[in-house]
């Protein structure tokens, strides 16, 4: 669950879930039990990254971190009705994070902004305090409480700057939150203006030439809840279809997004229009026409919350589509493919240049990993470096001591045959090494390369991979 805010990331949705088949009276006790199970140890482990002033932390050590610690207490707040979670946690977190307010209202900054594309026109430090607010405002925190009061003022202060949409985006709904309409009827109608419509479908990125597949999830799902958050009418679920639709076009094949802010965000926002536009009756028929015949899927009363897949079998072709009946349904054609490792940089990279002992009775490897930045910003985000063993190779005990000590590296993690390396960041043009000792424990014929990856973890786009061979083979 690699640190405090994966484990989140994966707690939240199951909130989300919960609340939308309770509204709509779908929940049965089976998936209320399966789904408080996983609230439940979500919430003992994230205790593990927890402060004893109540702030919680990456990795549970150094500064408490202002973003998290609103994460995790809106998370906290909202799961109270499905599990028990400890009041005095979410006190103790609430007073931390009203601690932080500054004389204006805004709120400072402890611990590092998780994905660094969400900086731009405005300072982070209203990003930021929107998202607290928004945190205390769903926990059902009057708009008149005198920490919200004084934090409104600060985001009215900061209306004149609507260059950011993400922050203008998070604004519309923090004010609609707060009951504010003419804010919020402001911040819509500029986000309108800038919105990009493209063949039914309707979103936002964050600026005209910042293409983040995972910023512009967010911005287009604080926009649905900010349209869907105040007695919407039909011209605002009208409104709203288009983004579901562009939304539901970037879920990946698991039903995530690209990063973990961008999941959580987003399945709130469509479980809150699937709430909303929910209807007890109906059925459909899907069918697909493929090269080799006929596929149907039958949606209906009985099966709706069923997950139906089928392998198509001749994947070449045209395939089509039809959907009859009156049960609205989601459809997803995912194709998986592999492709040669890329060989040209655009801003990560990974070197490693493996060096061996080949005399020994057991042949050791060193691992020599030079990482490297070379994008616009001046930092990356939080860089996992994914390395793979060799067929038959374990990495060296007392080497894997060494690496979780080494530079920038804040965890290291063993899954399975992969070394995942977790590193606080990287600095633009600046090469980071480190190394890996691996040992082989059973000797392997005609071995494979094995393939070492990089890549940003809040901008997964920002990737790169190579892959090393066992030196001793080729000598």
């Amino acid at each position: 669950y690699g640190c405090g805010e994966q484990n989140m990331a994966l707690l939240a949705p199951n909130i989300y879930i919960l609340q939308y088949l309770r509204n709509t009276q779908q929940l049965t006790p089976a998936i209320t039990e399966k789904s408080t199970n996983y609230l439940t140890s979500g919430y003992q482990r994230q205790l593990n990254y927890k402060h004893s002033d109540g702030a919680y932390s990456t990795f549970g050590a150094g500064a408490g971190n202002t973003w998290l610690t609103a994460f995790v207490l809106r998370s906290f707040a909202k799961a109270q009705s499905f599990i028990y979670i400890d009041p005095t946690k979410i006190e103790e977190s609430k007073t931390w994070l009203e601690r932080k307010q500054r004389e204006n209202g805004c709120f400072e900054q402890s611990g590092k902004l998780f994905n660094n594309r969400m900086k731009g026109g405005v300072s982070d430090e209203v990003t930021l305090s929107a998202y607290i607010t928004a945190a205390f405002l769903e926990m059902n925190t009057s708009a008149n409480d005198a920490v919200v009061k004084q934090s409104l003022s600060c985001l009215r202060e900061s209306m004149s700057d609507l260059s950011n949409t993400y922050t203008t985006a998070l604004l519309a709904y923090v004010f609609t939150l707060a009951g504010d309409m003419e804010a919020r009827a402001h911040l819509l109608k500029h986000l309108d203006t800038v919105a990009l419509r493209q063949g039914g479908f309707l979103h936002w990125s964050r600026t005209a030439t910042e293409t983040s597949a995972s910023l512009s999830v967010e911005i287009s799902s604080y926009v649905l809840l900010a349209k869907l958050g105040a007695s919407p009418t039909a011209e605002d679920l009208g409104y709203a279809t288009p983004i579901v639709r562009w939304l539901t076009g970037q879920q990946n094949y698991y039903g995530g997004f690209s990063s973990t802010q961008d999941t959580v965000v987003a399945l709130q926002a469509l479980a809150l229009y699937a709430t909303l536009v929910f209807s007890p009756e109906g059925s459909s028929t899907v069918t697909v026409q493929s090269p080799s015949g006929q596929l149907m899927f039958d949606v209906n009363q009985d099966n709706k919350l069923l997950y139906q897949e089928v392998v198509l079998k001749d994947v070449t072709g045209k395939h089509s589509l039809e959907v009859k009946g009156t049960a609205c349904a989601s459809v997803q054609i995912s194709l998986h493919y592999n492709i040669p490792t890329p060989t040209d940089v655009d801003t990560l990279s990974v070197e490693v240049k493996p060096e061996a002992d080949c005399t020994r009775q057991r042949p050791k490897l060193t691992l020599k990993l030079k990482s490297l930045y070379s994008g616009k910003e001046s930092t990356t985000n939080m860089v996992i470096l994914d390395i793979k063993m060799l067929s038959g190779f374990v990495p060296d005990p007392k080497s894997l001591k060494r690496l979780k000590g080494a530079l920038l590296v804040d965890r290291v993690e063993q899954k399975e045959d992969h070394i995942l390396v977790y590193l606080q960041r990287l600095s633009k043009d600046i090469h980071i090494n480190h190394l890996l000792e691996i040992v082989q424990e059973h000797p392997v014929q005609n071995m494979k390369p094995a393939v070492v990856k990089i890549y940003d973890y809040y901008q997964t786009s920002d990737q790169a991979e190579t892959e090393y061979t066992y030196p001793c083979v080729a000598a």
